[in-house]
């Protein structure tokens, strides 16, 4: 009688460690049906992520109850007239419609000067944007305060890319521009968020310029890691007056076998 081979697949032990899609199995030379339907749910998942439309109006409502603030946010659109052109010319994504560029460029001649501005962007991923960006703000926002910096109101912008915040930074004459925004979707995170902080934004900054803080969601980089990041990011920037390759990320602490981040706000209970 054969015996049974009783001992584990190391594999398996390796996919406790991470979610790539790693020891899927096999039946002849296709996946198993369990993994083909994980996949399938996966890949919908991805697509929802990036076709689903992001509701502005709902999250300025939200942000102001959160923050108790009568101050409106402002929302705003890139040149992109729908999700269609938005993800079929990437180069309208980037800009800002004239009208509301000025706008905003009134907004700014209205007021003091602006040391920060926050963009809040749908990008690739309305989930992400959902799930974590008004939770990261509560971190970020109160922690702009502390270092008692001027925030512009902040602007929700919908079709938008990365670039779009150089449009509202310049616009508002802002010191310095944090972009939040919904990160191209994977099969294992499609609600990932990424935070990107340009320095003296204007019109035709390059990526290279920018610093970019990436995968906050849950099961990535927390609220707190990732306003810590920003916020070391944000005073460096603005002391140095740069940011991108030229400026680097030394908020990491190392203590022997730890890594501490340096706290610059914990938001009370």
């Amino acid at each position: 009688m054969k015996e049974l081979n009783t001992q584990r697949d190391v594999w398996q032990v390796l996919r406790e460690y991470t979610p790539a899609r790693i020891a899927q199995g096999r039946v002849g030379v296709s996946l198993p049906t369990g993994a083909n339907l994980l996949f399938q749910l996966d890949h919908a998942r991805a697509r929802d992520a990036v076709h689903c439309p992001f509701n502005a109006t709902q999250f300025a409502s939200d942000y102001r109850a959160k923050f108790s603030t009568e101050q409106a946010a402002l929302i705003l659109q890139s040149e992109a007239a729908d999700r269609a052109q938005y993800l079929q010319r990437p180069d309208l994504g980037r800009r800002l419609a004239d009208a509301q560029w000025h706008e905003l460029r009134q907004t700014a001649n209205n007021a003091q000067p602006f040391d920060i501005a926050i963009v809040v962007a749908d990008g690739l991923s309305s989930a992400a944007v959902e799930h974590h960006a008004l939770a990261l703000l509560e971190f970020i926002v109160p922690a702009v305060h502390a270092q008692k910096l001027k925030l512009a109101p902040l602007c929700i912008a919908t079709q938008a890319r990365v670039a779009i915040g150089d449009d509202i930074g310049e616009a508002l004459k802002a010191r310095l521009v944090v972009v939040l925004i919904g990160e191209r979707p994977g099969l294992s995170s499609p609600d990932s968020l990424g935070a990107y902080i340009t320095y003296a934004p204007k019109r035709a900054c390059s990526d290279a310029q920018r610093n970019c803080i990436s995968n906050i969601r849950s099961g990535g980089l927390s609220y707190q890691q990732a306003s810590d990041t920003a916020m070391y990011l944000i005073r460096s920037a603005l002391k140095k007056s740069l940011s991108g390759v030229g400026l680097k990320d030394e908020s990491v602490l190392l203590d022997g076998q730890t890594t501490k981040h340096i706290p610059f706000f914990k938001p009370s209970k």
